[in-house]
């Protein structure tokens, strides 16, 4: 357990985002009940229902399946839902696991809105996210993650995964989307912070 701490903590530590002046920024995770609140209806668009049908929300799910338990055999893994080796790419929740208890994400959540945009807390609150989509402010300084290939390819890479298939940015990309409409905010939760 003491070398999942560490290796959760370095992971972690390689997340954390920068500010553009050089400074640390440490977010934290907000699950995605957070999430769900305002990007699940149609002024949004309802990229909670997108996910929920997509890959990535089983994520955790399919390490429980018999291909991943056959594979993970092979590999001398007893249980691919408690190895780091495979939670670092299908869990959200990986850089704090050690601290379950204590956070607002859950393993169940497989690889989560926060997993791709970044941990949400300076974020996720309405005001901010209008003000992110009418361009007003920056992403960088309150932890949202600009999407490109190498995001993906932390995880989608040949290097420690069995289950590698090609992978095509511009193809993924397409299976996945979950743009905003056209004169949408982003944000559409009747709340006026997004809490629940």
């Amino acid at each position: 357990m003491k070398s999942l701490v560490v290796v959760s903590a370095l992971v972690f530590s390689l997340s954390v985002l920068v500010s553009p002046v050089g400074a640390e920024e440490k977010f934290d995770f907000v699950g995605v009940k957070k999430c769900k609140v305002c990007h699940k209806k149609p002024a949004s668009g309802e990229q909670f229902g997108i996910w929920q049908k997509g890959p990535h929300a089983k994520a955790f799910e399919t390490l429980a399946g018999e291909k991943a338990m056959a594979e993970a055999a092979k590999l001398g893994i007893k249980n691919p839902q408690e190895a780091p080796e495979c939670l670092k790419c299908h869990v959200t929740a990986f850089p704090v696991m050690g601290d379950l208890a204590n956070q607002k994400i859950t393993m169940e959540e497989g690889v989560s809105c926060e997993s791709c945009h970044g941990a949400g807390s300076a974020y996720y609150k309405k005001k901010t996210m209008v003000a992110l989509t009418a361009g007003e402010i920056e992403p960088g300084p309150v932890g949202l993650t600009v999407i490109d290939e190498a995001t993906c390819k932390r995880c989608h890479t040949p290097e420690g995964n069995s289950f590698y298939k090609e992978f095509d940015f511009a193809t993924a990309v397409k299976k996945i989307a979950h743009p905003i409409p056209e004169g949408g905010s982003g944000a559409s939760g009747d709340e006026d912070d997004g809490d629940e």
